[in-house]
């Protein structure tokens, strides 16, 4: 035991200096020359009219720089503006459930992630949360540059500080806390070999289509777990990487409702770990919370979409066995 322990963690050591990149390294210049697939950066959105202007406006410089072939908004029904701050910088936006409708309304943040590779055809599709504070290119650019550097890189995942605000009130390097708590804790158990990921929640990803169409996704808050878990045992750790994107501010959610996330982290995490087959051995429910009440079961999105792949082959089969119109 000692020994694989010491492999394990000279191991992982070796990634993390290897497979540790910097956002300030890579300027759109520089990866301008670099580039040789078509890139497409997909933003979920859900009442974020706030922030994703921003975000927006940092995506629509780096396409006009020619660095971004495609943006698309993937919206869960909005109440707030939205779709209209999208509509009004002329970028796409599709309504999560109306994109690959047959499988019903879109059940959460995963769901609307696999939807949107769906509507999208970049050879290297880029993730980013749209509830970011200050944001800036360097959170595409960083992210993308090690896919153009290394062609041997398949997954790069956002690094960063998370300050906690509370009012007036920040702390440094307290946010986070389903990573903290769960993720983490969970990784350096189960698959030690991701334990160095800094932020193995953070939706800020890149990754090459092909891997992203070959993996299933779940459709709530498991997404980024699952996600790694699956890349690193079709792929292996040393096709994927991080980058330092330095400091993230986004909006907190209260801490009675982060059991709900870290509910569907854990069950994507035990599905890969034990088998999906041992999950559901347990029949997983709705989520059992105390109340003043006495008891409040929430509804907690579990299920997974398959591999987008195996989807699309099936999609175009039917079309060619379909009798043309007369």
């Amino acid at each position: 035991r000692a020994l694989r322990g010491l492999a394990r963690d000279l191991g992982l050591a070796s990634w993390v200096e290897r497979r540790t990149y910097e956002a300030a390294d890579y300027s759109p210049k520089d990866l301008l020359e670099r580039k040789r697939d078509s890139v497409s950066v997909i933003l979920p959105a859900r009442n974020v009219a706030s922030t994703l202007g921003d975000v927006l406006d940092a995506a629509l410089c780096l396409a006009r720089l020619g660095l971004i072939d495609e943006i698309v908004v993937i919206d869960a029904a909005s109440a707030d503006a939205s779709g209209d701050v999208a509509r009004s910088r002329r970028v796409p936006v599709y309504q999560e459930s109306e994109v690959l409708c047959e499988f019903g309304p879109a059940l959460g943040k995963g769901d609307a992630m696999w939807r949107g590779l769906a509507a999208t055809k970049g050879d290297i599709v880029v993730y980013v949360d749209t509830d970011t504070e200050n944001f800036d290119a360097s959170f595409v650019t960083g992210l993308l540059g090690p896919l153009f550097s290394d062609p041997e890189i398949q997954l790069v995942k956002g690094a960063f500080r998370r300050p906690f605000r509370s009012g007036r009130h920040v702390k440094p390097d307290e946010g986070g806390r389903v990573t903290e708590l769960m993720a983490r804790p969970f990784l350096n158990l189960y698959v030690p070999e991701l334990a160095g990921f800094a932020q193995p929640l953070a939706g800020e990803i890149a990754a090459r289509r092909c891997l992203l169409e070959a993996i299933p996704f779940p459709v709530g808050y498991g997404i980024e777990i699952g996600m790694l878990i699956d890349a690193v045992r079709l792929v292996g750790i040393d096709a994927l990487a991080q980058v330092n994107l330095g400091v993230r501010q986004n909006r907190h959610q209260a801490l009675r409702d982060l059991s709900g996330m870290a509910y569907a982290v854990l069950a994507a995490g035990a599905a890969r770990t034990f088998g999906l087959e041992h999950l559901e051995a347990y029949a997983p429910g709705p989520l059992a919370v105390p109340s003043a009440e006495g008891m409040d079961l929430r509804r907690v999105p579990l299920e997974e979409r398959p591999p987008l792949r195996g989807v699309l082959d099936e999609i175009a089969g039917q079309m060619e066995d379909s009798p043309p119109a007369s």
